[in-house]
């Protein structure tokens, strides 16, 4: 299979190209001007310009599948301008992706999009929710509304469309995790706020794996939650890292001090969250490797 990856140099992106390098795809990653090494060994590129709506439709014909990763990151005081960059990122690259496949002769049979549980509601801590339930609201409910609505030109040209929404990737190089880990091993790591909200997550291996899944999968199409079966509350998720790491975690953060550092995105990103469940995958037949948290957690610090 050849395949297309825009995001390729991403935390997910670069363990996603080595892993499809080993079951012996042809790799292509999408890069903007001027940035045409890949860092990867036997990767083609593919240049595009998503905000300037550039891209040769003539280098996507004949590939077998599409895979985009892309956007701004989401962490950072969240002012008018950053909140543009993200929206725009998402979508516009999206759009042009979509719009381009749309057009060509020999079209992807798949195009396999990253989205977010954002989308979800971030309040209601004790609903689990699978692809059906409705869109939450707030920034990033907006941002994954549009971000997957920029996929439907693809859909509508009869391409496969996966939206893919990622919950928070246990990985020491980034995210979440990398975040948490040095006050933790400092000894001051605790709850966060109430520690209710639930911290709906997933290893890079197996959001890899089921990425691959979703794109080589044809009965998956459209939102597909890439969570583990194992949500937890964020005490839990506090005292089960804790524990893992041979450190206290009795030192607590109160929400009104995360409101005022980190303002809305740490209301947000920090002091909500989504109890999301892999109910499409787990019906499809995928197996999670690390299906438990404190497995999770000694598998990601396991490769720190």
């Amino acid at each position: 299979m050849k395949i297309a990856i825009g995001g390729a140099s991403g935390m997910i992106g670069k363990q996603l190209v080595a892993h499809l390098q080993t079951r012996g795809f042809h790799i292509y990653q999408l890069v903007r001007p001027g940035r045409s090494h890949t860092g990867f060994d036997k990767v083609s590129t593919i240049v595009w310009d998503p905000a300037n709506g550039d891209l040769d439709k003539e280098h996507l014909e004949g590939l077998d599948a599409v895979i985009h990763l892309g956007g701004e990151t989401i962490t950072g005081t969240w002012t008018e301008t950053k909140k543009k960059r993200i929206l725009d990122s998402r979508v516009k690259s999206t759009t042009l992706l979509a719009t381009t496949m749309a057009k060509l002769k020999r079209k992807p049979t798949v195009f396999a999009c990253a989205s977010a549980i954002g989308y979800y509601d971030q309040t209601d801590y004790n609903r689990p929710l699978d692809e059906s339930a409705p869109q939450g609201g707030g920034f990033l409910a907006e941002v994954g509304a549009a971000w997957e609505a920029a996929t439907q030109p693809a859909a509508d040209a009869g391409i496969r469309v996966v939206n893919m929404r990622i919950g928070i990737v246990l990985d020491t190089q980034g995210g979440a995790l990398k975040e948490m880990l040095t006050p933790f091993k400092m000894g001051v790591g605790g709850v966060v706020g109430s520690g209710k909200q639930m911290m709906s997550w997933i290893t890079t291996e197996d959001v890899v794996r089921a990425i691959t899944f979703c794109t080589s999968n044809p009965n998956l199409s459209g939102p597909v939650n890439l969570v583990a079966p194992d949500a937890a509350t964020n005490k839990r998720f506090t005292k089960t890292l804790g524990k893992v790491l041979g450190r206290p975690t009795f030192i607590p953060v109160p929400g009104l001090a995360v409101s005022l550092l980190f303002g809305e995105m740490g209301r947000t990103l920090i002091l909500s969250g989504a109890h999301v469940v892999p109910r499409k995958l787990e019906e499809a037949g995928f197996n999670f490797k690390t299906a438990g948290l404190e497995a999770g957690l000694k598998h990601a610090l396991s490769k720190a």
